[in-house]
């Protein structure tokens, strides 16, 4: 397949570097260059983000968990967007752009990131999400316009729904919360960041062993044919 003479997009989503690269390599290069991806179909996980966003703007850091900084929650749903990536010293066309969750603002001057789950997932671990959480950490401390912040902690703050409940003519969901810190690891992020570079820069990639995209399409595919 023939690139076009430059991306649909620039802009490199900081989920990519959590699900895309580790699922598919043709996938990922072709959402890119052509801007095309498989519907998902998700209704409730937008609904469930926003109330947990919602729930806790304002709210003091020792009240998420007692092991953060003293600070509190100053911003929420919020873009950002890096300066272009740096590759072996030279500067590429990608940036990194994607929407926190959480940000707070610690009494030491620093910031806390932190990313809202509504899951029983064990797949919602910190090593895991590291990658995403850290793009977002440095287009903070790297952004493309404004000024730097310094991103001192960054985590998961999960829910675990575990029962249901009927009080007073009003329903709902109970849910266990807990916080799991991430630690910062830059050198790893930057390794991800040239290996999806060199896939995005490359020629047309092998599909996904596992690709439930791309399995999809050639088992149609034999099924028309």
């Amino acid at each position: 397949m023939k690139k076009p003479a430059a991306p649909a997009t620039e802009f490199i989503s900081p989920s990519d570097l959590t699900f895309g690269l580790s699922t598919c390599k043709r996938c990922l290069w072709i959402k890119y260059w052509f801007k095309v991806t498989m519907p998902g179909a998700f209704p409730l996980v937008g609904t469930l983000a926003d109330l947990q966003e919602k729930h806790f703007r304002g709210a003091s850091m020792q009240d998420l968990d007692p092991s953060l900084r003293p600070g509190k929650v100053t911003q929420w749903g919020g873009w950002v967007k890096s300066k272009p990536m740096k590759i072996n010293g030279f500067e590429t066309r990608w940036h990194i752009r994607g929407k926190y969750d959480l940000v707070a603002s610690n009494e030491d001057g620093t910031v806390a990131l932190i990313d809202c789950k509504v899951s029983d997932s064990s797949r919602d671990n910190g090593e895991f999400y590291a990658p995403q959480l850290e793009a977002y950490a440095h287009s903070l401390e790297n952004p493309l316009q404004g000024a730097p912040v310094s991103v001192a902690t960054m985590g998961l703050l999960v829910w675990n729904p575990n029962a249901a409940f009927d009080i007073k003519e009003k329903q709902g969901f109970f849910a266990a919360q807990h916080y799991l810190p991430v630690e910062r690891n830059e050198s790893q992020f930057m390794a991800l960041i040239e290996d999806l570079i060199n896939v995005l820069e490359g020629d047309f990639p092998d599909a996904g062993p596992k690709c439930p995209t791309c399995n999809y399409l050639v088992q149609r595919s034999e099924l028309t044919n």
